[in-house]
């Protein structure tokens, strides 16, 4: 016979693409690959497309771009448009 207990929620964990850890979705940031193909900052997590998360920091937005992190994740070319442009969104964020 089985005892009511309240559910113990798991906590949801994502691997950030820049430095392989894994933390709990909340502490990360999401990059998504929207249907036109652009990568973008998804700061809300909402966004419809392919999406990967990214610590805060702006270390691991550097190591996802030279470990190809971002081109593995979305599977299609990461241009340097499009870093330039992620670099400037976590600089808008104001993340370290």
């Amino acid at each position: 016979m089985k005892i009511n207990q309240p559910d113990k929620k798991k906590e949801v964990t994502r691997k950030c693409i820049g430095c392989n850890t894994i933390r709990p979705k909340k502490e990360l940031i999401r990059i998504v690959r929207t249907p036109e193909g652009e990568i973008k900052l998804d700061p809300t997590g909402r966004a419809n497309g392919r999406g990967a998360y990214i610590c805060r920091q702006e270390k691991c937005l550097k190591a996802a771009i030279d470990r190809k992190g971002l081109e593995r994740s979305f599977k299609i070319p990461a241009g340097q448009n499009t870093v330039d442009h992620l670099i400037k969104e976590f600089e808008e964020l104001g993340i370290e």
